[in-house]
């Protein structure tokens, strides 16, 4: 009933007519749509700014670099406990040989009881064709008896050690396995984010690949001249700039010197460096051990605030306390950056500062 009615009714007349209507109403829309469209060809199409494909290759690196500590650090752990272990055997064999020479003893004691036991004392006195004699023996007999017993303590008591040694080793092998397999995690999870870094970095123009690469900020050593560079720290110094002890201007001299060196996750020196590696050896060159990863360096020395800082000190950045260089004062820092970035100078203020510290 509803729908005969409804056929019958005839259509509201609007003063324009349906052709103009819709062509109106497509280019409103159309208006609509450019007003809130982003401009560009490469945003209309959904790809992402450079800028934040540098934010997301900066991300990447960080959580590279976080991994490769955690990397460090796992180590510097199964360094330890391999040495350990190693100190295990060699103590295990040590005492399997003092266990060995015991057990010879006590069998050389075995085989002269079963040559002289068969026959009673009484017995082997009258056939003794000189009494005396046979009692000097037994005297021996009864202080060999001693020296048997003494043996078989020694024995007990070297068996008992070697099962100590042996059960200590085998746990310190399973921690070592356990490190091991640590270290190969953190070793995926560095080369996965160093992976994204370098397929981010593909996507970015040129000229942003190489500001990405480079670092905002930085200076490049290779605008420094060598004779500078092998100078710097031993020349006088700008106010602000002079290392208070022998050792942190050792230090800094070190740090001048690995300028132009590559970052390589996990490297120690000489040729390359990771950024705890390269303040370790640049302190390891004025005579300090400092430990290896930024976790444990920045609790090494003696906590400062951002407006004490002088040369030599170690400044630490994000809250993880995931990167650290050396400062060398005039509010900068060298540092090993991140692969492709090799170690350079830059400002402190690069990077969300954490904390420092001054190595004693």
């Amino acid at each position: 009933m509803t729908a005969e009615v409804a056929t019958h009714r005839k259509p509201r007349q609007h003063p324009l007519a349906s052709g103009t209507v819709r062509t109106a109403a497509t280019l409103a829309l159309a208006g609509a749509a450019t007003a809130t469209a982003p401009t560009g060809v490469g945003h209309a199409a959904g790809r992402p700014a450079p800028a934040q494909l540098r934010a997301e290759v900066d991300r990447s690196y960080r959580q590279a670099e976080e991994a490769t500590e955690q990397y460090n650090g796992a180590k510097e752990q199964a360094d330890r406990v391999e040495a350990a272990l190693e100190r295990l055997r060699d103590e295990a064999a040590r005492r399997t040989r003092q266990l060995n020479a015991a057990r010879d003893a006590l069998g050389a004691y075995a085989a002269a009881q079963y040559r002289d036991g068969g026959i009673p004392a009484t017995v082997r006195l009258l056939l003794s064709s000189s009494p005396e004699r046979f009692l000097e023996q037994a005297e021996l007999a009864d202080r060999a008896g001693s020296e048997q017993s003494a043996a078989l303590g020694r024995y007990e008591h070297g068996l008992r050690g070697v099962r100590r040694v042996r059960a200590t080793a085998d746990a310190r092998l399973a921690e070592l396995r356990s490190r091991q397999e640590a270290l190969a995690r953190h070793k995926r999870t560095i080369e996965a984010k160093l992976a994204d870094a370098r397929r981010l970095l593909a996507r970015l123009p040129q000229d942003d690949r190489e500001t990405a690469e480079r670092g905002d900020g930085a200076d490049d050593a290779s605008d420094v001249p060598s004779a500078v560079l092998r100078t710097a720290a031993h020349a006088l110094p700008a106010p602000g700039t002079r290392a208070p002890t022998e050792r942190a201007a050792r230090a800094v001299a070190f740090a001048y010197s690995a300028l132009g060196k590559p970052y390589v996750w996990g490297a120690t020196g000489p040729g390359a460096f990771d950024c705890s590696g390269l303040t370790q050896a640049a302190w390891q060159a004025a005579g300090v051990s400092l430990p290896r990863t930024t976790y444990t360096q920045i609790d090494a020395g003696r906590r400062i605030a951002r407006s004490q800082l002088a040369p030599g000190d170690l400044v630490f950045f994000y809250s993880g306390v995931s990167h650290v260089g050396l400062y060398i004062g005039d509010g900068r820092m060298i540092h090993a950056p991140h692969p492709g970035a090799p170690v350079r100078i830059a400002p402190i203020d690069q990077m969300p500062f954490a904390g420092a510290s001054r190595p004693e």
